[in-house]
This record gives structure tokens, C-alpha cells and sequence, in this order.
């Protein structure tokens, strides 16, 4: 995958415990301008959510009341400070201590599935993903905020000089795009650059079984339905608007292209004139 140094369980454990302490105060607000765009859109959806990587439960108190929580994280010590925000919410299911990797969740358990901050934390980023796929239901949404690296430019260069830390630090510097697109269910449906300085990107998945990647690639290159090339049309008053603007336009153009408009102007003019 290129990205340095693997990074374990243990490692990852270790980490977020040296983090849990101060984690609100750094890294929490850096990452709150992506948190709360992910919400926002989850709280438009209805039924039950799954936050893998929940962490300290910053998120929690932002999902709207008629959704029904249910939070997993590896470290300990950040589910300690989480649970102690949901003490005070209704709509958390449960806060769980699960390796993202193997869900403990049957098949198709939630409506939404997000993973903020999570994919370049996690050993097996790739096993995640099948698993946040697994654990969405039919129709659903998989939603990711996370860093994805730069090949070239200052930032290109300095996650370079970070992968060799990964252990260390407790997150993959160097992470393409791509280790996430590997889900044939999962349809792309949105990307977006996030605050601050687009460090971060949102990419929001629908399930729809047998409608992934494959068909993705199908579409753009196979021979197109009679549906497909129909134009879209526009809105009613987006054409109401258009055909009044060239009916317009063809009345003034035929006043310019007539001679005795041009006589009656000249008539008016010198009959001013005169007066």
C-alpha cells in the first residue's frame, strides 16, 4: 500500500491513549469543521447510525434526536471520556470497545455508517472498508472524513517524511485515495474538500447491491440506453424565461432587418428636428 511504517492494534492503542488526554483540545478542534459537516448530512437521514472510530464522543451531542446511535472504538481510554457524553443523550444505543476490521454486527444492521479520521488510524484500512460495507443496509450510506496524501508539493513531501513515524504518531501520513475505492457496492456519490486548507475530504458512498464500481465503469464506457440519451430538460419557468428572451430577441431583430421601421424613425427624427 506505501504507506511506511504498519501500524498495529497494540500501536494504535498505545497511541490514543498518549492522545485521549489532550485529544478535545488539539486534533478535536483541527478535525471539527469536517465533523460537523458529516453530521449535518447524517442528520438528514433517519434510522440507525454505526460511528466507527467514535474517539472521545465529540460528535455525539450533534446527531439529531430521531437518530439512534451506536458508537465502536479501539482505545479504551477514548470510550471513557465518550461514554461520558452520552450519559446525557437518549439516542446513544450503545458505546462499544471493537476492532473496526471485524465488526461484531450482523449483515445490513444500520442505515449509516461513518468512519471520520478512521481509515488512516486503522492497521487494515482495506479490511475496514468491506466491513463498513458489510454492516450498511441496502439503500444506506457509508460516509468518510478523512486525510488522503498528495503525490507531489510541500505536502506530498512532508507526509513522506512523516511515513516512517507512523507507529509513532498513530496515523498513516501517506494514504491514496484509492485504498478506499474498493467496494463494488458502494457507489460514489459525493466528494468534497473540507476545512481547513481541504487537509480533508468527504466522500459519501450509497449502497446499492450489484450498482458499484463495475457497473460505474459500464456505464461510462458501454453503449448508452434511449433513456440516457435523452436531454434533461429544464425547470418550466427556466423555459418560460428562455422563450420569452429569443422571442425578444427575433422582434428586434426584424425591427433592424425592416426598411420602413428605419423610414418611420427617420420621419420622427426629422419632424424633431424641424420643431
Amino acid at each position: 500500500m506505501g504507506t511506511g511504517a504498519n501500524l498495529s492494534d497494540a500501536s494504535v492503542r498505545d497511541a490514543y491513549r498518549r492522545w485521549a488526554p489532550i485529544y478535545d483540545f488539539t486534533f478535536g478542534q483541527v478535525a471539527d469543521a469536517g465533523r460537523r459537516h458529516a453530521v449535518k448530512l447524517i442528520n438528514r437521514r433517519k434510522g440507525r447510525v454505526l460511528e466507527v472510530g467514535v474517539g472521545t464522543g465529540l460528535s455525539l451531542p450533534c446527531y439529531g434526536s430521531h437518530l439512534t446511535i451506536t458508537g465502536i472504538d479501539l482505545s479504551p481510554d477514548m470510550l471513557d471520556k465518550a461514554k461520558g457524553r452520552a450519559r446525557k443523550l437518549d439516542n446513544v444505543a450503545g458505546l462499544h470497545e471493537m476492532d473496526a476490521s471485524a465488526l461484531a454486527f450482523p449483515d445490513e444492521s444500520f442505515d449509516t455508517v461513518v468512519a471520520m479520521y478512521v481509515m488512516t488510524v486503522v492497521p487494515d484500512p482495506e479490511k475496514v472498508m468491506r466491513e463498513l460495507e458489510r454492516v450498511c443496509a441496502a439503500g444506506g450510506e457509508v460516509i468518510l472524513v478523512n486525510h488522503f496524501s498528495q503525490d507531489d508539493g510541500i505536502r506530498g513531501f512532508v507526509e513522506r517524511k512523516l511515513a516512517p513515524f507512523a507507529d509513532l504518531i498513530g496515523w498513516h501520513s501517506v494514504f491514496p485515495l484509492d485504498t478506499v475505492m474498493i467496494c463494488d457496492d458502494l457507489d460514489l456519490a459525493e466528494r468534497r474538500a473540507l476545512r481547513p486548507f481541504g487537509l480533508f475530504t468527504m466522500l459519501r458512498f450509497v449502497k446499492s447491491p450489484g450498482y458499484g464500481m463495475v457497473p460505474v465503469a459500464l456505464r461510462e464506457t458501454g453503449p448508452k440506453t434511449k433513456a440516457a440519451r435523452v436531454k434533461p430538460r429544464l425547470p418550466e419557468p427556466v423555459r418560460v424565461k428562455v422563450k420569452w428572451q429569443f422571442g425578444r430577441t427575433l422582434v428586434v431583430a426584424r425591427r433592424f432587418l425592416d426598411t420602413d421601421y428605419w423610414r418611420s424613425l427617420y420621419r420622427r427624427l426629422a419632424s424633431q428636428l424641424a420643431e
